[in-house]
C-alpha cells in the first residue's frame, strides 16, 4: 500500500499518547460459557430486574432486565471488586469497594471505594485508596449518608490502612472506628435493620507470603457497638478456643436479635445468638460449614424465616433448623459450579435467589431447588493464552477454577459460547497446541499435572513427569509452565525445580537441568500453611520454575525464571547452566518473582524480563532488558509506567522497538524500546489484569489472556508498527493497514438470548489515517474511485487527533434502482461487491485532501473463475433490475401525464383512461401491488429479480445452474415487458397524442433513458 501525506514543518516530533491510538479498539471474545469468580451481587428491592454483579477481575456489570443481558459499567476503574451495595432508599446510588477479600494466592488488589449517583453510569473514588481489599459495605437504613466499610486491608504486608471505616457525609470524609493493629483488619459488618445504632463487626488477623498463608491469631474477634460505632465491646461468650481466624456474620432481618456466625478456629463452628450477641450457642461444625473458612466467608439468613440459613461454600448448603444441620442445595435444574462467594435473596420473594460462584451467576426461583446460569457474563480469568497456526487461528488458555478451553478467533455469527471447547480440567493454566499436529493439545492444571488431549478422538492422557527412584519429589508451582519450542516442533518443556524436555508428546521425559531454584527449605513448608485451618492446595508451592523461554534464534539457548528470583541460562541445550542475576539487578529487590522472560527474535543476545514482587507487599512494576545475554540489565521502568506488578512482556515480531507489557492494571505499550510507555485504553478496554500476550504472525493480531475479561484481541498491529516520528510529523496522512479480500460477510443464524457472542474481526477494508491535530471545522470524508474514475463509495470520517479508522465493505455505495411498488425491495439497498483491481482513496479534510492507491483482490483460497462468474451474473441482475425500474418509471410517467392532460380537457378522459388501463396491465406484471402490512406472498418480476440478486450476490462463488437459467428466464420476461410497452406507445399513445394535438395540448413522449438516468442518479 502506498501512503501519501501532507508534510507539517514541525520542529519537535509528536509524542505518542494513549489518545493517539484511541481509535484502535480491541474485541473481547469471551468466553461466557464459564464465567470467572463472582464476588458480589445486589439488586434493587423495589425493581428486582435491576441487578449489579461484582467480579474478581472483570469489573461491575449491570442488568436492567433481570439478567437476560448485562453490560459493564465500571470500565474506567480497577476491575477487582470486593463489595457492592445499592442504597435502597436512593437506588441510583451504588457503592463499590475494590479489591476482593477472598484471600487466595491469585487475588488482585483494589484502589479504594467508589460511588455512583446515576445507576452506575459514572463513578467517583471517595477514599480508602490504600486499603487494597474491601469485604463489606453497609448503609444505615435510616440515613443514606452514613455508611460503614469493612476493610481487611493489605494481604501481603503490615498496614494501618485496615479496619472498620465510617462516613456520615456520603463519603466526603472517613473515620476509622474500629482498629486493632497492622496485621488485623475488619472482615465483616452487619447492622441491625430496626436499630441502626447497633453494629456487629469481626476482626481478622491474616497474612500471605509467596510460600505460606496464615489465617488467625489472638487479635481476631467479634465486636458489638450500640452507639453507631463510638464504642465497642468484644462479644465472644460461648465461642470455643482462644484463637480465631476469619469470622463471618449474618443477622436475621425478621428477628435482629438472632445472629449467626461462622468462626474459623482449630475446630471451625457455626454459632448462634438470640440475645443480640450476649451469649452464643454452638451449632453445626460439619464440612458444609467449616470448609476453607478463610475463602468461603459468607452466611445469610432468609428474610422471612429466621431458621433458614444459606451457607455458600464449596457448594451451597441450606439449614432449615437454625443451623443444627445442613444439606446441600438441589441442582435439579442443572449443574452449578463449585466455590460460592456471593448470594442475594429477594427480600420481597424469598424463593428468588441469585448465586455467585467461580463459574458465574445462577438464578433460582424455588429457594435453591433448581438453577439456571446466566451465560452472558464474559468475565473469565485466564492465566495464559496461546494460539495455533490454523486459519483462522484458534485461541487456547487455562482459567482459574474453570479448566482449559480453546475457540476459533473467527466464527460464523461471532464467537459464541458453543464455539468454546473444553480440553482440560481443574484450575487451568498453560495450554499449548502441538506444533506438528494441531489435533493434540497439552494443558496443565494444579499440582503440575499435564494432560494431552486429542481433539479427533476426545481422548485424554496424563503425561506428567515423575522423579526417578532416589530423587526428591518434584516442586511444581501452582502455575506450572509448559512451553513448546519455537524452533523444534517436537519439543515441549516442563518446569518443576528442574527443567524437563519431551520430544515424543510426553511419552518420555528428559531432565535437562539441576535444581534451578534457591531451594530454600524454609520456603518449602507448605504442609503447615493455612494458619488455624491447614490449607495446602499447592497454591503456596515455592522455589519452583515459573517461566521458560527458548530463543527463537537458537534452540540450545534456553532461559528459565523462578518464583524465588533466579534467572538461569543454558546455551548448550541444558548441559550447563549459569545464573545470570547472581550479583543482583540494580533496582530490583532480591528474590523477586520472575514473571516472564522474552528472548528477542532479532538478536539472541537481547532478552527482556519482568519481575513481580507484589507477594512481598511491593506493587511496583519491574521490567528490564539485557543486550549481553543477561550479563547486565537495564531497567525499562519510567515515571509514566504505573501499571502495578508486571506479568508479561512481548516484543513485536515485525518492529523491534514496539513492546507490549501486560500488568495487573492493563496493557502498556512502548514505541521506543522501553524509553517511554503509554497505557492502552481504547474503546471499552478496561484496566484489567493482562496475564499473557502473544502475536499471530499471519494476521498481526495481538492476543491477550486477561484475568477477568477472557481473551481480548487487538486486530492488526500494522498501524501501530507504522507510527514513526516522520509519520507523526505529518499534518494528515494515511497509515498502513492489513488489506481485506473481496468477500461477503458471513452469517450463521439467530443468536440465542441469554448467551454471549464475542465479535469477529472486521471483514471490511479498514482505512487508517492520522491527523496531527483535531479537525475543528470542515468536513472529513473518504472517497473511493475505481480505475475508470467512477466514485464507488463515500465514507464519513472521524475528526479526532491521532489515529482514525474508517471501514469500507468493498461494495458500491448503492444497490440497483428498483421499480416503485407498495412494498420495499431489499435489493435496492445492496450494493455490488467491487471488482478486483486498483482503487484510489481520497481523504478530504475541509479544503485539503490526500490520496493513496490500494489493490483489492479476491481471497487467496477462492476460485478466481467462480468469483468472476458471481460478479458477472450479479452485474447482469443489477442491470436487469434497473432496466425494469426504467420501464416501470416510464409507464408511470406516461400514465401521470395522460391523467394531467385529461384534467385540462374532459373530452380526453375516456382515451386517457384506456391508455392508463393498458399500461397498468403491463406494469402490474412488473411489481407487487397488493397493499397491506402483512406478508402477501405476491411475487412479480421485480421481486423475482431482487431475490435472485440477493442470493447470487451473497455467495462467494458461481451461481447454480438453476439460478443461471432463472436469470435467463427473467431477462426474457423483461424483454416481453419492453415489447408490450413499446406496442402501447406506438399505438395507444400515438392515438392519444393525436387527440392532444387536436386540442392543442402538448404531446406526451416516453421518458428517454438518458433523461431517467439524470433524474434518478442521486436517488
Amino acid at each position: 500500500m502506498l501512503a501519501a501525506g501532507i508534510s507539517a514543518l514541525a520542529i519537535h516530533a509528536q509524542k505518542i499518547t494513549s489518545s493517539t491510538i484511541g481509535a484502535l479498539e480491541a474485541r473481547q471474545i469471551g468466553p461466557a460459557v464459564m464465567s470467572g469468580r463472582i464476588t458480589a451481587i445486589d439488586a434493587e428491592n423495589k425493581n428486582t430486574r435491576i441487578i449489579y454483579v461484582g467480579t474478581a477481575g472483570g469489573g461491575i456489570w449491570k442488568s436492567t432486565n433481570a439478567g437476560s443481558s448485562y453490560k459493564p459499567v465500571f470500565d474506567k476503574h480497577t476491575q477487582c471488586v470486593g463489595a457492592l451495595v445499592i442504597d435502597q432508599e436512593n437506588p441510583e446510588t451504588v457503592w463499590a469497594g475494590t479489591g476482593e477479600s477472598n484471600m487466595r494466592n491469585s487475588v488482585s488488589i483494589g484502589t479504594g471505594l467508589y460511588k455512583s449517583n446515576d445507576g452506575g453510569s459514572n463513578w467517583k473514588m471517595v477514599g480508602l485508596d490504600s486499603t487494597e481489599h474491601i469485604s463489606k459495605i453497609v448503609i444505615d437504613p435510616q440515613n443514606s449518608n452514613t455508611v460503614y466499610v469493612a476493610a481487611p486491608g493489605p494481604l501481603w504486608s503490615d498496614s494501618k490502612q485496615r479496619g472498620l471505616y465510617k462516613t456520615t457525609d456520603g463519603g466526603e470524609t472517613w473515620t476509622k472506628i474500629l482498629y486493632t493493629d497492622v496485621k488485623t483488619g475488619c472482615a465483616d459488618i452487619v447492622i441491625d435493620p430496626k436499630n441502626p445504632n447497633v453494629l456487629y463487626a469481626s476482626m481478622w488477623q491474616f497474612r500471605r507470603t509467596p510460600w505460606s498463608f496464615s489465617s488467625g491469631g489472638k487479635t481476631s474477634a467479634l465486636y458489638k457497638s450500640t452507639d453507631a460505632g463510638k464504642t465497642w465491646t468484644k462479644m465472644m461468650k460461648g465461642f470455643e478456643g482462644d484463637e480465631f481466624g476469619r469470622i463471618c456474620l449474618a443477622i436475621s432481618p425478621s428477628d435482629p436479635n438472632r445472629l449467626y456466625a461462622i468462626a474459623e478456629s482449630k475446630k471451625t463452628q457455626l454459632y448462634m445468638t438470640t440475645d443480640g450477641g450476649a451469649n452464643w450457642t454452638k451449632k453445626s461444625g460439619s464440612m458444609n460449614v467449616s470448609w476453607r473458612p478463610f475463602y468461603f466467608s459468607l452466611i445469610m439468613v432468609d428474610p422471612v424465616d429466621p431458621q433458614r440459613i444459606y451457607r455458600p461454600s464449596l457448594n451451597l448448603s441450606i439449614s432449615t433448623d437454625g443451623g443444627e444441620s445442613f444439606k446441600e442445595a438441589s441442582f435439579e435444574g442443572g449443574w452449578v459450579h463449585s466455590d460460592h462467594h456471593a448470594l442475594w435473596i429477594n427480600p420481597n420473594n424469598n424463593s428468588h435467589l441469585l448465586l455467585g460462584t467461580d463459574g458465574g451467576v445462577y438464578q433460582s426461583l424455588d429457594k435453591g431447588n433448581s438453577w439456571q446460569m446466566f451465560g452472558n457474563l464474559p468475565v473469565s480469568q485466564f492465566y495464559h493464552v496461546q494460539i495455533d497456526d490454523q486459519v483462522p487461528y484458534n485461541v487456547y488458555g487455562g482459567l482459574q477454577d474453570n479448566g482449559s478451553w480453546y475457540a476459533p478467533s473467527q466464527s460464523v455469527n461471532g464467537i459464541e459460547n458453543k464455539d468454546w471447547e473444553n480440553c482440560g480440567g481443574g484450575d487451568g493454566f498453560w495450554v499449548q497446541p502441538d506444533r506438528e499436529d494441531h489435533n493434540y493439545v497439552y494443558s496443565e492444571y494444579q499440582g503440575g499435572n499435564i494432560m494431552r488431549y486429542n481433539k479427533r478422538t476426545n481422548e485424554s492422557k496424563d503425561i506428567k513427569p515423575y522423579p526417578l527412584a532416589g530423587e526428591p519429589k518434584l516442586r511444581c508451582n501452582w502455575n506450572t509452565p509448559i512451553v513448546t519450542s519455537p524452533t523444534n516442533k517436537k519439543t515441549l518443556y516442563y518446569g518443576a525445580q528442574y527443567l524437563y524436555r519431551t520430544r515424543d508428546r510426553g511419552e518420555s521425559w528428559e531432565k535437562i537441568s539441576p535444581d534451578l531454584t534457591t531451594n530454600n527449605p524454609k520456603k518449602q513448608e507448605q504442609d503447615k500453611s493455612g494458619g488455624l485451618s491447614i490449607d495446602n492446595s499447592g497454591a503456596e508451592n515455592h522455589c519452583t520454575i515459573f517461566t521458560i523461554a527458548e530463543s527463537p534464534l537458537d534452540e540450545n539457548m534456553i532461559w528459565v525464571g523462578t518464583d524465588d528470583g533466579n534467572i538461569q541460562l543454558t546455551t548448550d541445550g541444558g548441559k550447563k547452566w549459569t545464573k545470570m542475576n547472581a550479583i543482583g539487578i540494580k533496582g530490583l529487590p532480591a528474590f523477586a518473582w520472575v514473571s516472564s522472560i522474552e528472548p528477542s527474535p532479532y538478536d539472541k543476545n537481547v532478552v527482556f524480563a519482568t519481575f513481580d514482587n507484589h507477594a512481598m507487599g511491593d506493587m511496583k512494576t519491574y521490567v528490564y532488558k539485557s543486550a549481553d545475554m543477561g550479563k547486565t540489565w537495564t531497567p525499562l521502568m519510567t515515571e509514566d509506567l504505573k501499571g502495578g506488578f508486571a506479568h508479561k512482556i512481548k516484543q513485536d515480531i515485525v518492529k523491534p522497538e514496539l513492546l507490549f507489557l501486560g500488568t495487573e492494571f492493563g496493557l502498556w505499550m512502548s514505541f521506543d524500546a522501553g524509553t517511554s510507555w503509554i497505557l492502552y485504553k481504547s474503546g471499552d478496554f478496561p484496566p484489567v489484569s493482562v496475564r499473557d500476550i502473544t502475536i499471530d504472525k499471519n494476521t498481526g493480531d495481538l492476543v491477550m489472556g486477561t484475568h477477568g475479561r477472557g481473551v481480548v484481541i487487538l486486530d492488526d498491529l500494522t498501524p501501530l508498527r507504522a507510527l514513526t516520528p516522520e509519520l507523526l510529523g505529518q499534518e494528515m496522512t494515511f497509515v498502513a493497514g492489513r488489506p481485506s479480500p473481496i468477500t461477503n460477510g458471513h452469517y450463521g443464524g439467530a443468536f440465542p438470548g441469554g448467551g454471549y457472542a464475542g465479535p469477529n474481526s472486521s471483514e471490511a477494508y479498514v482505512f487508517y489515517y492520522y491527523f496531527k491535530d483535531r479537525v475543528s471545522s470542515g468536513e472529513v470524508k473518504i472517497e473511493i474511485y475505481n480505475d475508470k474514475g467512477e466514485l464507488v463509495n463515500t465514507l464519513l470520517g472521524n475528526k479526532r487527533k491521532g489515529l482514525n479508522k474508517a471501514t469500507w465493505d468493498l461494495r458500491w455505495s448503492k444497490g440497483p434502482r428498483v421499480a416503485k411498488g407498495v412494498k420495499v425491495d431489499i435489493s435496492g439497498f445492496i450494493g455490488q461487491l467491487v471488482s478486483e483491481g486498483t482503487y484510489t482513496v481520497k481523504l478530504i479534510k475541509g479544503d485539503k485532501s490526500i490520496t493513496q492507491t490500494i489493490n483489492v483482490a479476491f481471497p487467496k483460497n477462492a476460485s478466481r473463475d467462480e468469483m468472476k462468474q458471481r460478479e458477472e451474473w450479479t452485474q447482469g441482475l443489477f442491470t436487469l433490475q434497473e432496466e425494469l425500474a426504467f420501464q416501470v418509471s416510464r409507464m408511470s410517467s406516461v400514465e401521470d401525464s395522460a391523467a394531467a392532460r385529461a384534467k385540462q380537457n374532459k373530452a380526453l378522459e375516456k382515451t386517457a383512461q384506456a391508455l392508463a388501463n393498458k399500461l397498468k396491465t403491463v406494469r402490474e406484471k412488473c411489481v407487487a401491488s397488493i397493499e397491506g402490512t402483512n406478508i402477501t406472498g405476491e411475487e412479480k418480476i421485480r421481486e423475482k429479480i431482487g431475490m435472485l440478486y440477493y442470493q447470487v450476490a451473497a455467495f462467494d462463488g458461481k451461481p447454480t445452474q438453476m439460478q443461471v437459467e432463472r436469470v435467463k428466464g427473467l431477462k426474457k420476461e423483461v424483454e416481453e415487458i419492453i415489447s408490450e410497452a413499446d406496442k402501447i406507445y406506438q399505438a395507444d399513445l400515438a392515438k392519444f397524442n393525436a387527440e392532444l394535438k387536436k386540442y392543442k395540448l402538448p404531446e406526451i413522449t416516453p421518458v428517454p433513458r438518458d433523461q431517467w438516468e439524470r433524474m434518478t442518479k442521486s436517488k
